[in-house]
């Protein structure tokens, strides 16, 4: 069982904040992700500034893509990410035109879905899955529970390597503990707190004391 990546979410509606955040933990993390809302706001500008100012970080471009697959990939893969995220809801046929012009695909689980449809997925090439814990949950102030591991859990032996988010704080780590985690994503676990870069390095050290160097 290997360490798990740590990934920063860039959630920000502009570019010049999320630029001075990843300035500040950029070497600390694995993973440098151009969320969503900023891609909308920014274009593929996030993304070359992410790629100038940390030349050797895996880039990750939220775009929850869903159709266009061919386009928006090879935008982002000239743009200079790696990987690039499509919504569950995407055809296979999209997810696979998507593979082709980019390093990797990420499987992005909202709503319903199945493990069905997760062995095409698999069967189709695509191997990494993020999981997000339940919006629901989460606005009931709940932390993750067995059920969330269970699902990622069975993720993992069908052969995904599984990305997990939503609600993550340093001490929810140890509820993984065991369990073959690819990457860990947050946003405001790092961006929110009162210092950034110390937040960040607690997020590694944790990860670091669980699952080793």
């Amino acid at each position: 069982m290997t360490r798990p990546n740590l990934q920063i979410a860039c959630d920000h509606s502009d570019l010049p904040s999320a630029l001075a955040d990843i300035k500040n933990v950029g070497d600390v993390v694995d993973i440098i992700e151009a969320g969503t809302i900023l891609l909308l706001q920014t274009g593929d500008t996030t993304i070359k500034s992410f790629r100038a100012l940390f030349p050797d970080k895996k880039i990750v471009a939220d775009t929850k893509c869903a159709d266009a697959g061919t386009t928006v990939a090879r935008n982002c893969a000239n743009a200079g990410a790696d990987w690039m995220t499509v919504i569950c809801a995407a055809t296979i046929p999209t997810m696979k035109a998507a593979a082709k012009e980019i390093t990797e695909v990420q499987v992005e689980l909202y709503g319903d879905w199945t493990y069905e449809q997760a062995q095409q997925w698999l069967d189709a090439g695509i191997s990494q899955a993020i999981y997000h814990q339940s919006r629901d949950a989460l606005l009931a102030g709940e932390t993750w529970g067995e059920k969330d591991l269970t699902k990622v859990k069975k993720l993992i032996d069908m052969g995904f390597r599984v990305s997990v988010t939503g609600g993550l704080s340093v001490d929810t780590l140890k509820l993984f503990e065991g369990i073959d985690v690819y990457t860990f994503i947050t946003g405001r676990g790092i961006t929110a707190a009162e210092n950034p870069r110390q937040a960040a390095l607690d997020f590694m050290a944790e990860i670091k004391r669980i699952w080793g160097e």
